[in-house]
């Protein structure tokens, strides 16, 4: 069955994009607590604390790319195929790093970094639709409901 392209961010159906991201949001507030009360090491802590924050951060924005979308800004649908991959390879390199990854993995946090960086200029791009003419559904019978 094929998914109308406003019913998806992306390449998959919102859905999945939306469970991702709350999987990414559930490993980020295990890790940062795995950090807080499990790690001594004040290095390995540091690597997890700042890569749960990072994954937490483009989870919000994976959500906010939906949000994006009810409000106009289709092009949204695209920030989660650069926000989820991006927290795997920053997040992960910097978690693995912390538990004992050899230090050539830490060349891969800056791919996942760009990635972010992409995802961050697609919404900004995105951001340029919201409110115009054309609304989605959702936008349109709030509109419509306000006096």
């Amino acid at each position: 069955m094929g998914w109308p392209q406003a019913a998806g961010l992306g390449l998959m159906p919102r859905r999945n994009w939306m469970m991702l991201a709350a999987l990414s949001g559930f490993l980020a507030v295990a890790v940062g607590a795995f950090a807080t009360h499990g790690i001594k090491d004040p290095v390995a802590k540091d690597w997890l604390k700042t890569g749960a924050q990072y994954e937490f951060m483009h989870t919000m924005a994976t959500f906010a790319s939906a949000a994006f979308m009810q409000m106009g800004g289709l092009r949204a649908r695209f920030a989660p195929a650069f926000f989820l991959p991006g927290t795997v390879l920053f997040s992960g390199s910097l978690y693995a790093l912390a538990l004992g990854a050899p230090h050539w993995v830490g060349m891969i946090t800056p791919m996942g970094g760009l990635l972010f960086l992409v995802g961050w200029l697609i919404l900004a791009w995105s951001a340029m639709d919201i409110d115009h003419a054309v609304r989605s559904a959702v936008a349109q019978a709030h509109l419509e409901r306000v006096p």
